[in-house]
């Protein structure tokens, strides 16, 4: 059997595949992550349980992730 060889350009490709999903996969998490946070900041906002930004800063760490 012939080994099959990647030429510079094969690996350049599939290194740059690998880099873009890997990629758009952070991207995805963090932005789900930043949605969870706000969301809670927004709802304590709404619901006028904060009265000032400090207090909505070290409200934001108080509730558990889900």
């Amino acid at each position: 059997m012939q080994a099959k060889k990647l030429t510079l350009l094969q690996t350049v490709a599939a290194a740059g595949v690998f880099s873009a999903v890997s990629c758009w996969y952070g991207f995805m998490f963090g932005r789900e992550s930043a949605r969870r946070e706000l969301g809670g900041i927004i709802d304590d906002l709404r619901s006028g349980s904060t009265t000032g930004s400090a207090a909505s800063s070290s409200d934001s760490h108080a509730h558990p992730k889900p």
